[in-house]
């Protein structure tokens, strides 16, 4: 049916019939959803015919921006010659193959091994099955606790669920055993009076305390994103992840980086892992891999894991019908050629300085405004009662509600976490789009910091 039906009721038939994910039906049926028709570089189109900014590159995989008819052709030429077969029963397709040995040759260290998926849900899930495994291989079976963070978020399937530190999920049947979380390194939020260095090495040695309270022998992985993005763009202190390194590895315990978000340019390099000088046992990859064209993801295996799932395990019970899809693995060829070609991470770097800078200029005297945070082209505007103590508003998530509605009233997208407001645009923008994004989000912000003035300690 064409958008151009007129007689078709687009709005009912969404509330009467679709399901959203992450939302309140009730409220959202209360409303209008805003429906998307089109999309260019860094701007979406809706039906109503407005333009809308969008800071958070869909959810934050569209590295490469909107309208790239490369992706589009690599597509459409893969599904005439192969729209679709299996990587079961001893077969694989030329372009699956092509991707696991270019993302070998990408990655770091020695990740030279690729598993394949559709979602970073399904990647997580697969990295802590192969941990579990190896370690039952290994002749370990009681090491099969998993350690993540609070505020981690690794996906929606039940296991990524769990090991996720999201509690709302947890509430709705992701509560498992076998997994445990510590304290996130949150510097504004948990740091107190602690400068930030200090501060990174007291939140890693939360690990340290959680292995000695469960033991190193029941536990088989840590996993943590190398910058927690839908727990709110937390930046680790520089010291926090080096610190993380040295534990897991005098505990012999598998160190799972998730690059679902960071990877393929988003904090200014290729990947997290180099940002913060870590090398892990695996690493999940998606979103940005097709810039988000096709459903597509991985598990990138170090060789001390691989060697043994490879050689000891024998049968490895775990797949999927789509594992390594022609069509989507076709067009993540195409994006790594864009984001290499185009050196997409550098620009990554570059425009998330000249992001913070104006920022900081447009936004340093609103006293709502705590802190500006940010890493390549990923970061944060922290939202605050009292910005000389750090306090927070009373009802967590309730400003950055109002402030996320007066961004879509502007025609941004920004994405509210508790109160803080997150953006990961297109890798692809331009200065003076960046300016624009930034004017839009002191009008937002400006508008939400009248609406509750008289909460604040101004």
């Amino acid at each position: 049916m064409s958008d151009q039906t007129i007689a078709f009721d687009w709005q009912a038939a969404d509330a009467a019939h679709h399901l959203h994910p992450f939302s309140d039906h009730k409220s959202l049926h209360e409303g209008r959803v805003r429906i998307i028709t089109g999309g260019d570089g860094v701007w979406l189109t809706d039906d109503q015919g407005r333009r809308v900014l969008d800071a958070m590159a869909g959810l934050w995989c569209v590295a490469a921006g909107y309208g790239r008819e490369e992706l589009v052709e690599a597509s459409a030429a893969q599904m005439r010659a192969l729209p679709f077969y299996n990587t079961f029963f001893k077969t694989s397709t030329r372009p699956v193959i092509a991707l696991a040995e270019r993302l070998a040759a990408m990655a770091p260290g020695d990740l030279n091994h690729a598993f394949f998926a559709c979602s970073g849900s399904e990647a997580v899930d697969t990295a802590l099955r192969m941990a579990r495994t190896y370690w039952i291989t290994r002749g370990k079976p009681a090491k099969r606790i998993v350690i993540g963070r609070e505020y981690g978020y690794h996906g929606s399937t039940t296991l990524g669920a769990a090991a996720g530190g999201m509690k709302d999920m947890h509430r709705q049947g992701a509560a498992l055993p076998d997994f445990a979380h510590i304290m996130p390194p949150y510097w504004y939020g948990r740091g107190s009076q602690m400068d930030p260095a200090e501060f990174g090495l007291h939140a890693a040695r939360a690990l340290e305390a959680k292995i000695a309270e469960l033991g190193a022998d029941n536990i088989a992985a840590f996993i943590g994103e190398p910058i927690q993005g839908a727990g709110g763009v937390i930046i680790p202190p520089a010291t926090y992840w080096p610190e993380i390194q040295r534990i897991c590895r005098e505990n012999d315990i598998l160190l799972i980086a998730d690059e679902v978000i960071c990877g393929f340019g988003r904090t200014g390099r290729m990947f997290g892992c180099e940002t913060f000088g870590i090398q892990p046992d695996m690493m999940t990859l998606a979103k940005a891999i097709t810039s988000g064209y096709a459903p597509l993801s991985a598990v990138m295996v170090g060789d001390r894991v691989a060697e043994v799932l490879i050689n000891e395990t024998g049968e490895f019970y775990h797949g999927f019908t789509y594992s390594g899809h022609p069509v989507s693995c076709a067009v993540a060829l195409a994006n790594l050629d864009i984001i290499e070609r185009e050196d997409l991470a550098a620009r990554a770097a570059a425009s998330g300085e000249i992001l913070r800078e104006r920022l900081h200029a447009a936004l340093d005297d609103l006293p709502i405004v705590g802190e500006i945070r940010g890493v390549g082209l990923i970061g944060a505007i922290e939202l605050t009662a009292d910005r000389r103590t750090r306090r927070p508003f009373e009802k967590t998530g309730r400003v950055g509600t109002i402030c996320r509605d007066h961004c879509f009233a502007n025609d941004l997208v920004m994405r509210a976490v508790r109160d803080t407001m997150v953006f990961a645009p297109p890798l692809i923008i331009g200065e003076a789009e960046i300016d624009d994004m930034v004017a839009r989000a002191r009008r937002a912000i400006t508008a939400t910091m009248n609406e509750v003035r008289g909460e604040m300690a101004v």
